[in-house]
């Protein structure tokens, strides 16, 4: 019991001290927004003749939307430009090929009027179809322009009608355009199908989805996301590698979103001038169905073909994403006319050995996320705070020595208090 007293103390303290030891201030980079273009939403809501159910609180899925709307509308920050699309709205036919065509801005995307959107919610009638997926390449096009953050908050409480046009496909193939832009799906009083697509579609964007069966859950999800489109946040800057070093893009210090296929290797090159350090990392992760059984590899290459140093994972089927990542500091050196010495190209070479499972397709590739930083070296060999963690090695080890010595304290003190107990 003593000695898990001591462990548990001693445990706790290094959780804390590694939790303040690894956070770090990041410097502005390449796919951080400027704040120059207004971030944008576009809100997408299902108006087919399903939404006239009436199981959310005593009242219709119709009701209870433009309701949340209303209050969303309310409190949309002012920096942020909103619009509002409409799937099923406004053919009540038979014909699919007309009712899948049923998609149409109801609000343009721009700087909010309350007044004339909530006129505009409230003529809305459940009408149609359910065309899920050609609403949301009206709504990326509705989004189209500008470097802040765009994202597509879809409402729905039925799955799309309109396939072979399948709405996750056309999720990846806005997430394959590199736009930065992400969709957060809802589902209202959804199926284990409907939840099945809606998680499909948000994932492929990196959005969340969430189930709601209350007009006040709706409200406050709706909110939420349409406050997190203000927060500053980095945008990835959309690239694509190149099947060998030579001719492939330039990249600096940023973050960078690409698509690699099964089997393929994408190159990438990176100037580093001598005293600095190159760090970088990639994550791919399977949006689609994959075999078990997986890893992925990134290597650093001289513009002469030698490896400098190599970051490697594997992964067996537990999760859908897989990082990994290295450093290479470039020496100093002095150039021998006595100019300022030339960067090395460094090249970077990324490969995942995911493999498609029977019957999915192959394209477009898994999305790729990679991170470059290029920072001034340590002064000192081995110095650590190329680790991230600053110069608190020394609190760190203060705090680990301190829980130790609380432990023991501890330990000593129940000792002592159980043999008086005994002898009293």
């Amino acid at each position: 019991m003593i000695i898990r007293t001591r462990l548990a103390a001693g445990v706790c303290t290094l959780l804390a001290a590694l939790t303040a030891g690894l956070a770090f201030p990041a410097g502005a980079a390449a796919g951080e927004p400027t704040g120059q273009d207004a971030p944008k939403v576009d809100l997408v809501l299902d108006v087919s003749g399903s939404m006239r159910a009436r199981d959310i609180d005593g009242q219709s899925r119709m009701a209870a939307a433009k309701q949340a709307f209303n209050e969303v509308l309310d409190a949309t920050p002012e920096e942020v430009e909103l619009g509002i699309r409409t799937l099923g709205a406004d053919y009540p036919g038979d014909d699919r090929k007309t009712g899948c065509k049923d998609t149409a801005q109801l609000y343009p995307v721009g700087p909010l009027d309350r007044t004339e959107a909530k006129t505009a919610v409230a003529t809305l009638t459940p009408t149609g179809w359910t065309p899920i997926g050609p609403a949301l390449l009206k709504a990326a096009g509705d989004l189209d322009g500008g470097d802040g953050s765009k994202r597509i908050v879809l409402i729905s409480d039925g799955e799309d009608t309109c396939a072979p046009l399948d709405p996750c496909e056309v999720a990846r193939e806005i997430a394959a355009k590199g736009i930065g832009l992400t969709i957060d799906t809802l589902g209202l009083v959804p199926t284990a199908k409907l939840s099945r697509q809606l998680s499909c579609i948000a994932e492929a964007t990196g959005g969340t989805y969430t189930s709601v069966e209350h007009q006040d859950e709706l409200t406050d999800r709706v909110n939420q996301l349409v406050d997190r489109a203000a927060d500053p946040v980095v945008t990835p800057v959309a690239t694509e590698g190149t099947d060998r070093c030579a001719g492939a893009p330039t990249l600096k210090s940023g973050l960078y979103t690409d698509r690699e296929e099964f089997g393929q290797q994408r190159w990438y090159r990176v100037e580093v001038l001598p005293g600095q350090e190159l760090r970088a990392s990639v994550s791919v992760a399977a949006d689609r169905a994959v075999s078990p059984g997986y890893g992925v590899l990134m290597r650093a290459v001289t513009s002469k073909g030698r490896e400098i140093v190599r970051g490697e994972a594997a992964g067996n089927g537990r999760t859908d994403v897989i990082s990994t990542g290295l450093r290479y500091p470039e020496p100093e050196r002095d150039d021998a006319d006595g100019d300022k010495p030339a960067p090395e190209t460094v090249c970077l070479a990324v490969t995942h050995s995911f493999s498609a499972a029977s019957g999915v397709k192959a394209t477009p590739g898994l999305p790729l996320e990679l991170t470059v930083d290029i920072v001034d070296a340590p002064s000192q060999a081995g110095d650590v705070a190329a680790f991230g963690l600053g110069r608190g090695w020394w609190l760190l080890g203060v705090l680990i020595l301190t829980g130790f010595l609380a432990g023991l304290v501890w330990g000593w003190l129940s000792r002592w208090r159980v043999a008086v107990w005994r002898t009293n």
